[in-house]
């Protein structure tokens, strides 16, 4: 990229660069990804890194941005460089203090732990540090300069006109399945932390009273959980559920909104989350959701209303509530109408997209 094209169209500068540092597929890169349309209709912005970009012209290089950066904006303001990451912190602070980028660091946190000494020293050298929801903001040792809660898609994470008929229209499922008239889920990597073997003992526990229902597990499963899974799987056998509670394995992420769409209840019970898109994306998708009291999921899920939350790592609670919620069709179906409803209120992409860019342009 030379001097000349570093602008785009209608002679507009660039004035939002956002960090995009891992090349692993992470939920602050589907964060990043669900934003970027939303945002360029707002903004014009640059993706420093490569990494599952939808548009590779968005890509713009560290030296790119160096030179991009090293005057102001024509009419005088900074752009603003967006990190998520602490590696992403660094690059932009290594802008700013080494190559003399005219540049504001924003540094937003959704995680729920405390951080260490080298990630607090920059933290207190970026201009602005944005928490993601009030349980991430009690973790930074700096007072946020705001809170923004994350959204999604909901023209993406749609619900179906029917999900009996979205269910049985889904084809993740093997044909030895007993695939039911519903269907209920965990998502997301499968292992102890994401509170899967929770999922399992409360659908083994729980569907034999619920003859109507089908559970699922989606998620990569690692080498080093494959005994984990094993133990599970004899569980399942044991109990005579083989064809009812099914492992999936990963499936495409293209595919994902339709897998929402088709399912009654998302289960979430993560020992700790950063944010936890994935019970919004359920919500957005018309289904019930059950999360444990990590990430987000406290302030998002209303008791009841659209779902229920319970206490990390206690079985008991979640089969009490998987059994309520699993009693009552036409309830279930109402809290994903609810659901959908609250995220379309309060947690829209297009909103956090705004209120992020009202945020960079104060700055600025």
């Amino acid at each position: 990229m030379n001097q000349s094209t570093i602008k785009i169209h209608h002679n507009e500068e660039i004035e939002l660069i956002i960090g995009n540092s891992n090349s692993n597929f992470s939920g602050v890169t589907s964060t990043m990804l669900q934003l970027l349309s939303a945002q360029q209709k707002l903004i014009t912005l640059r993706v420093m890194g490569k990494h599952h970009l939808p548009d590779p012209s968005l890509n713009i290089s560290f030296w790119q941005v160096a030179k991009l950066c090293w005057k102001p904006l024509s009419d005088g303001r900074y752009r603003v460089f967006h990190a998520r990451r602490v590696d992403e912190m660094i690059q932009a602070l290594l802008l700013k203090y080494v190559f003399g980028a005219k540049i504001k660091v924003v540094f937003s946190s959704a995680a729920q732990r405390y951080r260490s000494g080298s990630t607090l020293w920059l933290t207190d050298r970026v201009d602005a540090v944005l928490a993601m929801c009030k349980a991430s903001a009690s973790y930074l040792h700096r007072k946020p300069d705001t809170v923004i809660y994350h959204g999604v898609k909901a023209d993406v994470y749609l619900p179906p006109n029917d999900k009996e008929a979205a269910w049985q229209a889904l084809d993740i499922l093997p044909e030895s399945a007993q695939k039911g008239k519903r269907g209920i889920a965990i998502l997301g990597r499968v292992r102890a932390q994401k509170g899967v073997h929770l999922f399992v003992k409360s659908c083994i526990e729980v569907l034999e009273k619920h003859p109507d229902y089908t559970a699922v597990v989606v998620g990569t499963i690692s080498s080093s959980n494959e005994a984990f899974v094993k133990e599970l799987q004899t569980e399942i056998d044991l109990k005579g559920l083989t064809e009812r509670i099914v492992f999936v394995g990963e499936q495409d992420f293209t595919d994902i909104p339709k897998i929402f769409s088709a399912l009654s209840l998302v289960v979430a019970l993560s020992d700790n989350e950063g944010f936890g898109l994935t019970i919004l994306e359920a919500m957005s998708s018309g289904a019930a959701v059950l999360a444990s009291e990590a990430g987000a999921w406290p302030e998002v899920v209303r008791a009841g209303k659209d779902g229920y939350v319970v206490p990390i790592n206690d079985l008991p609670a979640v089969v009490e509530k998987m059994d309520l919620l699993l009693s009552d069709e036409h309830k279930l179906e109402q809290m994903g109408i609810n659901g959908r409803e609250r995220v379309l209120e309060h947690y829209s992409v297009q909103r956090e997209a705004k209120q992020l860019v009202d945020f960079f342009r104060d700055l600025m």
